[in-house]
């Protein structure tokens, strides 16, 4: 399938010194292939693709945990 396919080689991307406009396509498109996946998981219940959901979704929560920064102490 094409779009598992670039699932997996979008798992393969780097994470390493990104600018913050690299990080938000980052977040942007595993957001829109994770939404893409979950659409063909309803229909097929595969449980590879469940697998390859939650690899993107922690891909997708490390990008957007250095998005936030650091909370501020009060």
């Amino acid at each position: 399938m094409e779009l598992i396919d670039k699932a997996l080689e979008f798992e393969q991307t780097s994470l390493k010194s990104l600018s913050t406009s690299d990080r938000i396509k980052i977040s942007r498109e595993a957001k829109t292939l994770i939404l893409s996946l979950n659409e063909v998981y309803k229909k097929k219940k595969d449980q590879k693709i469940m697998d390859i959901m939650k690899r993107l979704t922690a891909m997708k929560r490390k990008v957007e945990k250095r998005l936030k920064g650091k909370p501020l102490m009060a």
